[in-house]
């Protein structure tokens, strides 16, 4: 099923429209604490909210585990959901993410509807049909593909948000740039995160959106090129489950950018990426996301938790790498020294 994706001009409008073509029975909306308090009061009036049985979980990656998932498997049975109910999920990449395999697997699969309220869920979680919740302290570990049947993207949500949340969203768009072509990658990295135009940020957004339902088309079920979608996230995804594992999480976004300057790093090593565009887009990233206090200590746990990246096969770690912006190559290797490399880099280059 193709998702439908909007980018809106009339939530209210667009919304109604999503929710008539579901054509279901009941209504569910679900929340984080956070989405309730913050993005549910500027759409609970809307006439096709009416009725609407509101879920709430707890916020933060944290809670994107089986017990948020049981109690939303309750809820919907408790309030009477069945197989022709519809499921909006309201929030951040963590709400569509676990909303969506909530949907996806209750009776066997509902409909769902996603209004993604941060900028890292408009151009990354809510877009593509992942969905799934971590476990064992890993990220994403159980889930399945289901696309949303619609999928709204208001920048209006934007102002509920806080600068780092704002960053968070944006280092997506800059792999989506290094992905895609020079021209968006220069703007990319020339945007002022400082003081952001939300105008401006729309425009860049709705591209960013283009470059992954593009290759999401192409590819929906990751065999191939839409491996060109986990540039940075190899590395940055055990930045992220190690910060996790210390009772420090970071989001998920900071830990991309931090993974995107080791892979450039051996792009750069392997497939002769440019070092004058190594340089511009890991400056723009240490000036704008700061660094994780990582030591050569470390190095053998996040070895550890590469391994467990669902990209790889038989054991061996696989990058997607870049030979120039929008060279993919996937399927790369690295030996242990070449990656211990790549950290040295992260830490000191």
């Amino acid at each position: 099923m193709n998702q439908r994706i909007i980018i809106s001009q009339n939530i209210e409008q667009e919304l109604a429209e999503a929710i008539r073509l579901c054509g279901g029975d009941r209504l569910f909306v679900l929340t984080d604490i956070n989405t309730f308090r913050q993005c549910w009061p500027r759409i609970r009036q809307f006439a096709c909210m009416e009725g609407a049985h509101v879920i709430t979980i707890p916020s933060g990656d944290q809670n994107k585990e089986l017990q948020s998932l049981t109690s939303v498997w309750q809820a919907l049975g408790q309030g009477g959901a069945t197989r022709h109910s519809t499921l909006v999920n309201l929030g951040g990449g963590m709400v569509t993410d676990l909303g969506g395999f909530a949907a996806a697997t209750f009776k066997r699969g509902i409909l769902f509807i996603n209004i993604p309220t941060s900028l890292l869920a408009m151009v990354d979680a809510s877009v593509g049909g992942k969905t799934g919740i971590n476990f064992r302290g890993l990220k994403n570990e159980i889930g399945v593909f289901r696309d949303a049947h619609t999928v709204i993207l208001d920048t209006q949500f934007l102002s509920t948000l806080d600068d780092e949340n704002i960053r968070s969203g944006y280092a997506e768009m800059l792999k989506h740039g290094l992905i895609s072509d020079e021209k968006m990658w220069a703007e990319l990295i020339s945007f002022d995160l400082n003081q952001p135009d939300l105008t401006q940020l729309q425009r860049m957004l709705a591209d960013s959106v283009a470059v992954k339902e593009r290759i999401v088309d192409e590819d929906p079920h990751e065999h191939g090129i839409r491996k060109a979608l986990n540039v940075g996230h190899t590395i940055g995804h055990a930045f992220e489950s190690w910060a996790m594992r210390r009772n420090r999480p970071i989001l998920h976004g900071y830990a991309v950018a931090y993974g995107i300057i080791a892979e450039l790093y051996l792009s750069t090593v392997k497939c002769g990426f440019p070092t004058d565009k190594l340089r511009q887009t890991v400056r723009y990233i240490r000036e704008n996301y700061g660094s994780l206090p990582v030591t050569c200590k470390d190095y053998p746990t996040l070895l550890e938790l590469m391994t467990h990246d669902k990209k790889n096969t038989a054991g061996t770690i696989n990058f997607t790498l870049l030979g120039n912006i929008g060279d993919i190559r996937i399927n790369q290797t690295a030996t242990e020294e070449e990656i211990n490399e790549a950290l040295d880099f992260y830490r000191e280059g």
